[in-house]
This record gives C-alpha cells, sequence and structure tokens, in this order.
C-alpha cells in the first residue's frame, strides 16, 4: 500500500488499523532544539479522541501516545520522531456481520477491488482512527510555527450553520461546548440536532472552518506547488472529507471583479481578504482563511440493502460505535493538517535562494 506519507521536508508517516494493536507515525524533518510541551500534544489528542461526549462514539480509548525517539530533555533532537498509540477498547465482534459484505459510500469494496484482501474490522487501515498520529504530528508542527495560531471551529451540521464571519465570533469559546461551535446559541441547536439524528440511528454532515493568523509573506510557489493547493490535499486526505474553498470560495463567482479586489494598503496589507490570505499561491501576510466540507458518516445503525463478496444482494443491519456526525472531532484533526503544510512550507522557504 502506498501513500502513507505526507509532506516534503517536514514528513508524516503513519502505520496502524482501527483494531490492531496500535496506530502510531514517524516524524521526520523536524528541526532540532524544539522546546516540546508533551502536555500540550496529549490536549490535541483528547480533543480528537473517541468518548468524550454523548454526541461522538462510545468507544473509549485514552489515546495516551508514547514516544520512543527523537526527544531529549524535552527538546527534538532534529533526529526521526517515532511514536505509538496503543488500541485498548477494540469490538471487532461488532464487524463480523460485514465480513463478507460492504457498507454503501464506504471503503469496503474497492479496498477488496483493489488489494484482493480487507482487514473489515473498523474499516482497518480507511478508518478515521489513523488521523490520531495525524494529530502528534500536527502538535508538534504547531509548537515549530511559535506565533502562527491556528483555529478550526464548527460552523455548520446540516443546514444549521453560523450567520457571523470569523472576524465576529470569539474563537476561545470554541471548546466551551460539545460540539466545538463558538456561538454558544447556534452550538445548543446543532448539540440537539446531532442528538436526534443519532437516535434515528442516521448520521448527518457538517462544515469546518479554520483561520491560520500571523502566517508570513511567501509561503507556497507558483505553479504546481500552490500553498492552497496543499491545503486542500491535506484537507482532502481526510476521512469522510468531500469539499475545500479558501477565501471567498465559490461565493467569489457572484461577485464582479472590482468587488473581489482586495486593494493594498501602504503597507502591503490589503483593505479587505477575499483572497484568503494567499495569492498567486503564496501567502500575502493576510489571515488564511477555509471551509472543509464532511459527508454524513457511511455506516448508519439501520437496516438496509448491499451486495456480498459473489454480488449478491443482501440485507444486513448497522452495528458498532460510530459518530453520528464528525465534523465535532475533526477540528483537531484540520488543525493539525494546517500545521504539518506550514512548517513542511517554512522549511521549503528556507531553501529559497534570495
Amino acid at each position: 500500500m502506498a501513500g502513507n506519507t505526507f509532506g516534503n521536508l517536514f514528513k508524516i508517516s503513519t502505520f496502524g488499523e482501527s483494531h490492531g494493536k496500535a496506530i502510531g507515525g514517524v516524524i521526520d524533518g523536524c528541526p532540532s532544539g524544539i522546546t516540546l510541551d508533551l502536555a500540550a500534544i496529549q490536549k490535541d489528542l483528547d480533543r480528537r479522541k473517541p468518548g468524550q461526549s454523548a454526541i461522538v462514539t462510545q468507544r473509549k480509548e485514552n489515546d495516551e501516545v508514547e514516544f520512543f525517539s527523537g526527544i531529549f530533555e524535552g527538546k527534538s533532537t532534529g533526529t526521526p520522531i517515532g511514536f505509538a498509540i496503543h488500541n485498548t477498547n477494540q469490538k471487532s465482534k461488532d464487524y463480523g456481520h460485514i465480513k463478507d459484505s460492504y457498507r454503501p459510500s464506504h471503503a469496503d469494496y474497492v479496498y477488496d477491488q483493489k488489494y484482493g484482501f480487507r482487514d473489515y474490522r473498523g474499516g482497518g487501515r480507511s478508518s478515521a482512527r489513523e488521523t490520531a498520529s495525524r494529530v502528534v504530528a500536527g502538535a508538534i508542527a504547531k509548537q515549530f510555527l511559535a506565533g502562527i495560531e491556528i483555529n478550526a471551529f464548527v460552523s455548520q451540521v446540516g443546514e444549521l450553520q453560523l450567520t457571523k464571519n470569523y472576524t465576529e465570533l470569539d474563537l476561545s469559546l470554541t471548546e466551551s461546548n460539545p460540539v466545538r461551535c463558538p456561538d454558544p446559541d447556534t452550538a445548543a441547536k446543532m448539540e440537539a440536532y446531532i442528538k436526534s439524528i443519532k437516535k434515528e440511528g442516521d448520521t448527518i454532515g457538517g462544515i469546518i472552518t479554520c483561520v491560520a493568523k500571523n502566517v508570513p509573506v511567501g509561503l507556497g510557489e507558483p505553479v504546481f506547488d500552490k500553498l492552497h493547493a496543499e491545503l486542500g490535499k491535506a484537507m482532502l486526505s481526510i476521512n469522510a472529507v468531500k469539499g475545500f474553498e479558501y477565501g471567498s470560495g465559490f461565493d467569489g463567482v457572484k461577485m464582479k471583479g472590482s468587488d473581489h479586489n482586495d486593494p493594498f494598503n501602504p503597507d502591503g496589507s490589503t483593505k479587505t481578504n477575499h483572497s484568503g490570505g494567499i495569492q498567486g499561491g503564496i501567502s500575502n501576510g493576510m489571515d488564511i482563511y477555509f471551509n472543509v466540507a464532511f459527508k454524513p458518516v457511511a455506516t448508519v445503525i439501520q437496516a438496509y440493502e448491499t451486495i456480498d463478496k459473489e454480488g449478491n444482494p443482501v440485507s444486513t443491519q448497522g452495528k458498532g460505535r460510530h459518530d453520528p456526525c464528525v465534523v465535532p472531532r475533526a477540528v483537531p484533526i484540520v488543525e493539525a493538517m494546517t500545521a504539518l503544510v506550514l512548517a513542511d512550507y517554512m522549511l521549503l522557504n528556507r531553501t529559497v535562494k534570495r
């Protein structure tokens, strides 16, 4: 299986399956001498872990990260950082009913077709549990990016969406509720809605908005390695993501060029920021902001029709512990992937001759 590594200079390679002994990874390219707050890394993992509220999967995992290399006396050594997160609460029997059949819109069918074999327990390698390793790497990238602020939050669940721009919100309130929406009134409605969806045995999607502040001018290249292209790749690599837009995004098509252009201030900043902090594929020093759309989780706890390995129609019932809405737990994942891209491009920028 290819495609287990992300990044150019600041790289993360992950390993493991949802119901294996452990998941983990190797971070390569982290500069030496970075003081690492291990408690902060664990805090980001705690934000992603299952079982943290009534509106997420009730699988109970402590998700405690164990580091094996690359850190000495609280600082990065510049050598590969190896780590693992042990799985302790698997219930593989919950997946016996899909051993010989495929869940609609899941990776089950394409895995069998591509590899001729699959680990059906919890989705195996295609499980979103793999993203815990990304959160570890992203938390380290955040500490390398000292001074750059990365904040993601839930801005929409189903038809319920924030009507305020991120500049009008108090992003410090994001962690004040289980939905991770910084508007308390909207968060309460979202939480009630997710609970009602869960009672139906169904799932719902949503949107996460992410904002990166204090990003310096000059990250990204003007042709194939555009900064927004790499951010898009990073976000689309996350399980269940169906869309990415930055700056004015799709709403920009409704505007005239004279209205969409961002006029300059004397210091090089811009009066507006329809560009989303990136122009010509290169960061311009303004806030980078973007939206990431997540589909409803494919596994529904309902009866459904599908096919077995022989192509025969079969009826089955969804089982196991699953998120009725993945977006609350995906907030730290979006932040982590953003940090990995920015850390990588910061290092790439150091290689450019001036």
